[in-house]
């Protein structure tokens, strides 16, 4: 292990030794001042998890948080100097960590945190306007190859539980959790068009088409194959929700 590797170790468990060759410069206790350190940043990386994570955190609780999200820290180091990219490993860590076991919805809301994370910083683009498409769809008569080209900073999310409820009940206060079924699968659609992320559920149709148009797939493909699970799919309210949700940048007529 390099010199560089096992500083790094070192620093995010409290367990390893004070790496070797470290000095002070007014001959204070190089160990003591290495801890102070220590914890210094380990506190900053879970403050960062716990901004990125708000609604997580709240669900359980600061203190719950901030020792699952200690025991994080210690297992997954940061791979970028920016924060804000400090945790895409923290909803599959949520899944397998047995002190939450009892709260299994908890890793589909940090997917959910997260997906809205990375819409808020993913690049600005201009979304395509009604007019715009109206002139692109007038210039061909052929649609079979037709492909929509999503804005850099849709997301679509299937989840597993009633996520989508679970986080907009915590946008407001009090919290008001009563009645919900959160057995209940959601899917959730998330697009940043200017300053705001903007989530909305979707049903499982939409979802699915949504989610095959956002893969690349093309229009006519994406129909067909959605037809077939959702024969009840309906395309014009598909469509029409993402022109209003401003999730087009362009469309593609050059078919494969």
């Amino acid at each position: 292990m390099s010199g560089h590797q096992s500083f790094a170790t070192a620093l995010l468990d409290p367990q390893q030794p004070v790496p070797c060759g470290l000095t002070t410069g007014n001959g204070t206790d190089v160990a003591a001042r290495f801890a102070i350190y220590r914890n210094n940043v380990i506190a900053s990386l879970i403050d960062a998890l716990a901004d990125t994570f708000p609604v997580t955190r709240a669900l359980v609780g600061d203190d719950f948080f901030r020792s699952m999200a200690r025991v994080f820290v210690a297992r997954y180091p940061p791979r970028t100097p920016v924060l804000a990219w400090y945790g895409d490993a923290f909803a599959a860590f949520v899944a397998g960590f047995r002190a939450a076991a009892s709260l299994p919805y908890l890793a589909d809301l940090a997917r959910l945190e997260w997906a809205y994370v990375q819409a808020f910083h993913a690049d600005d683009q201009p979304p395509l306007t009604v007019d715009a498409i109206a002139m692109l769809l007038a210039e061909s008569a052929d649609f079979s190859g037709l492909r929509l080209i999503f804005h850099p900073t849709v997301g679509v999310l299937n989840l597993s539980y009633a996520i989508f409820s679970l986080w907009a009940a915590h946008q407001s206060l009090p919290v008001d959790l009563s009645g919900r079924d959160l057995t209940r699968p959601e899917a959730v659609l998330l697009v940043r068009p200017e300053l705001e992320v903007e989530l909305i559920r979707l049903g499982s149709a939409a979802a699915e088409l949504i989610g095959r148009l956002h893969s690349g797939h093309t229009l006519a493909a994406s129909v067909q194959e959605t037809i077939i699970e959702h024969p009840d799919l309906d395309l014009p309210h598909v469509l029409g929700l993402l022109i209003r949700a401003r999730c087009l940048t362009a469309l593609s007529l050059n078919g494969d």
